[in-house]
């Protein structure tokens, strides 16, 4: 395990980077910083695959202001700029929305083999997204930065149709998101596929980073092109690894 830091011009990013193999860029959510993924990543590289996790602009340990998402947005910009390719990229919440705004972009695309967006699309609900940050007392804290997002909900639905990698969602079975939040999505890019942890809410890695491993590892595997898959299927002992749906 190493930290490294990412010097932009309006902020220093700081990130952990743990393992070896092929990379697997990790994103949390708004509020969170990147000490949600150890659980996670200890599982991934088991797997042979190196992970990447990095404290967003304004959360953790990193500098800057996260006010707008094409912020946000262009740090992961940077961020693969500087990993090795091909990467797979994981985004839950804020970290989703900001790969997808990045992977739009043709140089970041042709670096990513593949993306994993954990419980979150395109054009979440506003109502449901104040309810939710009320209950965390979370939307002062980041208010210009949701309103950002909801705002860009349009340019963020045609960013995920334009997307040719593959792209899996991982639901939580608690989630405020409901099946037609998943169904507009699938119908937004063909390419999504969907799995489902049935005991995390909002945000999986802090409910089920066992089951988020075992799935994100299966795909990235897939995705990368690594021989050996049978070390990220394999269950855990009294482990629940969800259900994935074609």
């Amino acid at each position: 395990m190493t930290d490294i830091t990412l010097t932009l011009r309006d902020a220093t990013l700081r990130a952990t980077v743990t393992g070896t193999g092929p990379t697997v860029l990790l994103l949390h959510a708004g509020g969170e910083r990147r000490g949600v993924w150890a659980p996670v990543a200890a599982r991934m590289i088991k797997c042979g695959l190196r992970t990447v996790a990095y404290d967003l602009r304004g959360h953790g340990d990193s500098s800057g202001r996260a006010t707008t998402l094409r912020a946000v947005a262009y740090d992961v910009l940077e961020m693969m700029r500087r990993e090795p390719a091909p990467m797979v990229v994981v985004g839950a919440s804020l970290g989703g929305l900001a790969a997808i705004t990045a992977l739009a972009e043709p140089f970041a695309a042709h670096r990513a083999a593949g993306l994993v967006l954990v419980d979150v699309v395109p054009d979440v609900d506003s109502h449901r997204v104040h309810s939710w940050l009320d209950d965390w007392g979370m939307r002062d804290r980041h208010e210009n930065l949701v309103d950002d997002i909801l705002a860009s909900s349009h340019q963020l639905v045609a960013a995920a149709a334009g997307l040719e990698l593959p792209i899996l969602h991982v639901r939580g079975g608690r989630s405020p998101l409901d099946d037609a939040d998943v169904n507009r999505l699938r119908k937004t890019n063909h390419r999504v596929t969907i799995a489902s942890v049935p005991s995390a809410g909002h945000l999986v890695a802090r409910d089920a980073p066992v089951e988020l491993a075992r799935i994100v590892s299966a795909h990235a595997i897939k995705w990368l092109g690594i021989d050996d898959i049978s070390r990220a299927t394999a269950p855990e002992r009294g482990a629940n690894p969800g259900a994935a749906a074609p």
